[in-house]
């Protein structure tokens, strides 16, 4: 197996030392670049990856709209952004546009390896801080939207997975709940199989992205 990239990055040491890095691993293989987010867009069509590795602040076009414009048009796709910025302004609209996952430059090698390859087989790649902003912006006041989904998760199931987002353990779950510690672990693992995911990290990006959960923004 070798999983195609394209790498997105304006500046020229940062994109040539990543593709350096990239093509120490067998099962990744650089097959092209771009500068800017527009580039990018026209790039794809042209090499069709299997995965883009993607700056946000792109001249041009930003990363965000390149993303919309990439997932809209060719799904099967996927991105990972690898960014130096954590701000929200950054990490909410990328995941809503589609991005696969969020990885912060000051991960490793076998990180970013890693990610590639998790997103690449569907899941979902996020960095420790990345995951910890997302749990705590989440909110659950209002109901989850189920759509586009086989077999849509029952109301138990929803309010197992918005405690679950809350950072709670099976245990603090099954206490608030009123449930037995095994019957939490039987619901997410339903709801993994349900969603197609792995972990519960995953299960809560997949529901912000597919707009299940609705992110409360914070007013200054």
């Amino acid at each position: 197996m070798s999983i195609s990239i394209l790498l997105v990055e304006d500046h020229k040491i940062v994109r040539e030392g990543t593709h350096q890095l990239l093509e120490q691993f067998s099962d990744l293989h650089v097959i092209g670049e771009a500068s800017d987010g527009l580039e990018a867009v026209q790039r794809v069509s042209v090499l069709q990856p299997d995965v883009i590795v993607m700056d946000v602040r792109l001249p041009n076009l930003n990363g965000i709209e390149a993303t919309r414009m990439i997932t809209t048009k060719y799904p099967n796709i996927k991105v990972l952004i690898l960014s130096a910025y954590d701000d929200d302004s950054y990490v909410f609209p990328l995941l809503e546009a589609g991005a696969s996952g969020y990885l912060l430059k000051t991960s490793s090698g076998e990180e970013l390896a890693e990610a590639i390859r998790l997103v690449y087989r569907g899941q979902t790649a996020l960095s420790p801080r990345i995951n910890t902003k997302l749990v705590n912006r989440l909110r659950g006041h209002q109901p989850y939207r189920i759509k586009n989904m086989p077999e849509g998760l029952t109301e138990r199931e929803m309010v197992v997975l918005r405690v679950a987002a809350h950072g709670h353990s099976n245990k603090a779950i099954a206490a608030e709940l009123g449930i037995s510690p095994q019957t939490v672990q039987v619901h997410l693992r339903n709801i993994y199989g349900k969603m197609n995911v792995c972990n519960r990290s995953e299960a809560i990006a997949k529901a912000i992205q597919y707009g299940w959960i609705t992110l409360e923004t914070d007013e200054e």
